[in-house]
């Protein structure tokens, strides 16, 4: 009877080891205009960057992991952005999800998303 009762919280100790740990995630996204799709998508990844390292500094995270994912449009001058104004194909990085639609002001508005998780 000891015995079992000593194996059974061996194993339970080994289980209580083996989980991991959940990581706190949060999806972030930067916005970005310009007079064509590359200029537009590639100040929208930037401007992804520069937030995801004040979110960091702000939060005081150390190393995080950077997957992309897709956010929702966030237009500057309308209240939403209809599927018939996308610019298709969306742009998928490793780091980012991206994308672009006509803007009313600039050719071209792109969102770059991604999930970062610590």
């Amino acid at each position: 009877m000891r015995t079992t009762r000593l194996a059974l919280v061996a194993a339970g100790l080994c289980m209580a080891q083996g989980a991991p740990a959940s990581a706190a995630c949060v999806v972030l996204a930067g916005t970005a205009d310009g007079f064509d799709k590359e200029t537009a998508v590639s100040r929208a990844q930037r401007s992804l960057e520069d937030y995801i390292q004040q979110y960091k500094a702000e939060n005081h995270l150390g190393a995080v992991t950077v997957n992309a994912m897709r956010a929702e449009p966030q237009p500057y001058w309308r209240g939403r952005v209809s599927e018939n104004m996308m610019h298709r194909p969306d742009i998928v990085t490793e780091k980012s999800y991206t994308i672009c639609w006509q803007g009313v002001v600039s050719t071209y508005v792109c969102t770059s998303g991604a999930q970062v998780c610590w």
